[in-house]
């Protein structure tokens, strides 16, 4: 029996069946950027709820709402530890920061592997992005499908949901991948770009295993970095190898979440020692395939170094 992660908080609502639009994330640092500039330090939740959010945002209230829950499940916007309020994110940061973000209208393919990686890979609050690409084993897929097997997993931890909650999820979740101008407006979803979820008949879908071009090889190596990290925290222990096959095929791993071949997947690791700078080798001989730690940089300065890597192009 499938099990999902117990860091995994479930969380099946939030964004109002609105799928992610390409500015909205900008919005949501602007407006909880505005208190940190300030004397005060932490954002109140009054921001995205007040009377004058609608204007500020200029949105309607059910979007307002979406747009904070984006912000979160991406780590734009963080709830604050210490008081009942927001504060910035890093990946906010690293992409909207006025003097060294990397990407602040949201217009290079890196950011939208990013934050795939974040709602799929990460899953800090969303549920059904993380179990329709590691636990759906089958290729092709309908809604009932995906909504299914949710339901049997929050089952077992006796978190029961309704079924419309799920449908609703799901059917966001698989808005977010697929073009279909008959839904929200003819508003194409930021991760639609991906191409990672083809759609074949009215409640058809597939997924689109490929080598995915407009995947960096920085960003692949960040993700190989960010999972490993995540299992060892997951397991209390620290492994100085990882293989060819948590890789591709561990829940939560770079090959499930971005939906690459095999192949690809050997191609890109047959020279991880260029990508990495050095960081990591790569083993195949003797039936062993595997990546190794080659030197002591911590793996956080690893992956900033990556992740700005992934934008020089």
């Amino acid at each position: 029996m499938i099990q999902l992660p117990s860091d995994i908080k479930l969380i099946f609502s939030g964004h109002e069946t609105f799928a992610l639009r390409q500015l909205w994330l900008k919005k949501a640092y602007t407006q909880v950027q505005k208190y940190q500039d300030s004397s005060e330090l932490v954002c109140p939740k009054s921001v995205f709820s007040s009377n004058d959010a609608v204007e500020r945002f200029g949105v309607g209230k059910n979007m307002v709402a979406s747009i904070k829950h984006w912000g979160l499940a991406t780590d734009v916007i963080r709830e604050s530890e210490k008081s009942n309020g927001f504060r910035l994110g890093e990946i906010g940061n690293f992409l909207f920061d006025e003097t060294s973000g990397v990407d602040p209208f949201l217009e290079h393919e890196a950011s939208y592997w990013l934050i795939h990686w974040y709602l799929a890979g990460k899953s800090l609050r969303s549920t059904s992005w993380y179990v329709l690409f590691n636990c759906l084993n089958s290729n092709s897929f309908n809604q009932d499908d995906v909504v299914s097997l949710i339901n049997d997993l929050v089952s077992e931890t006796e978190n029961i949901r309704s079924k419309k909650t799920l449908e609703n999820d799901v059917d966001t979740c698989l808005k977010s991948y697929v073009s279909d101008n008959d839904t929200e407006d003819g508003i194409e979803s930021l991760l639609s770009k991906l191409g990672l979820i083809k759609k074949i008949s009215k409640n058809l879908y597939q997924f689109n295993y490929s080598y995915h071009e407009s995947l960096s090889d920085f960003l692949f190596c960040y993700a190989i970095l960010d999972f490993w990290e995540s299992l060892e925290e997951r397991h209390g222990t620290s492994q100085s190898t990882l293989s060819f096959k948590n890789i591709t095929y561990d829940y939560g791993s770079p090959g499930r979440v971005f939906k690459l071949t095999e192949y690809s997947i050997n191609e890109r690791l047959s020279h991880i020692e260029d990508i990495s700078n050095g960081y990591l080798g790569w083993t195949d001989s003797s039936g062993l395939k595997q990546i190794t730690k080659l030197k002591n940089e911590t793996v956080g300065e690893m992956k900033k170094t990556l992740l700005r890597l992934a934008y020089v192009s």
